[in-house]
């Protein structure tokens, strides 16, 4: 069952938002060959809690950190670590979640570390295309499928490969709610109304499809070993145009 947002579950969310975007903020501040995945940790954390919110990823299934670091090959649910060391030419998905009033903000965002390949600036441009095409979908009257479909002409686009087992979801009172969005056309439906609200995240890969889980069981990595790009914002569809939940307030 897909519920609908009331307007004061909303304004949670919406602040639940705010607080993800601060983070992201402070990562395109701090981000630059040097620095750990565990300094990056730390420093969402400790803004996550100036703003009296709850981390929602730490202790989540067991996971240990309040933030997901994935670089280059590793797509999603890389758990940071002091040893693992940011390089020039790398990029890094940050993916941050910040439970407020209740209320689930959900948000990722890749970041260039220091100079890039063009390879990996065309990857990262590509993701964030599909992103906001398939945010553009996300409006009362449309059916998943139709925002499925926008993410995956991009991905065609550029012959990037979409990784499958892995997509949106509906946000709220939890971290992952009703219903599953692929990134790619399955025939999916089921009728967008007023008031839904789903994290909309492509991950895009510069190889092939596939993936596989490391033996942590949390890092999802490219077959291929080849990079990978991850884009996320928690999307709120209206009669209107639809509303970013994961951006700062004016």
């Amino acid at each position: 069952m897909i519920n609908r947002k009331s307007r004061d579950e909303i304004k949670r969310m919406r602040h639940a938002g705010h607080i993800v975007a601060l983070v992201h903020q402070k990562m395109k501040e701090v981000v630059e060959p040097g620095i750990s995945t565990k300094e990056l940790d730390n420093i969402a954390m400790k803004v996550i809690k100036e703003n009296k919110a709850i981390p929602t990823f730490l202790g989540y299934n067991g996971f240990p950190a309040s933030i997901c670091t994935s670089i280059n090959e590793k797509v999603v649910h890389g758990i940071p670590s002091e040893t693992e060391i940011l390089k020039d030419g790398d990029i890094i998905a940050i993916d941050v979640g910040a439970t407020y009033g209740g209320m689930v903000g959900d948000s990722a965002w890749s970041y260039a570390v220091g100079n890039i390949s063009d390879d990996k600036k065309m990857l990262m441009k590509a993701t964030e295309e599909a992103l906001m095409a398939g945010i553009s979908k996300m409006r009362a009257g449309n059916v998943l499928d139709d925002i499925s479909g926008a993410v995956e002409d991009v991905a065609n686009s550029y012959n990037l490969g979409i990784v499958r087992q892995y997509g949106g979801h509906g946000v709220g009172h939890s971290m992952h709610e009703d219903p599953f969005l692929f990134n790619y056309r399955v025939g999916d439906k089921t009728l967008i109304k007023s008031g839904m609200v789903i994290a909309i995240e492509p991950m895009l890969n510069l190889g092939g499809d596939e993936v596989f889980v490391e033996d942590d069981n949390w890092g999802v990595v490219t077959k291929d070993r080849k990079p990978s790009a991850h884009f996320e914002h928690t999307v709120l569809a209206t009669d209107g145009e639809p509303i970013l939940m994961t951006t700062l307030w004016e």
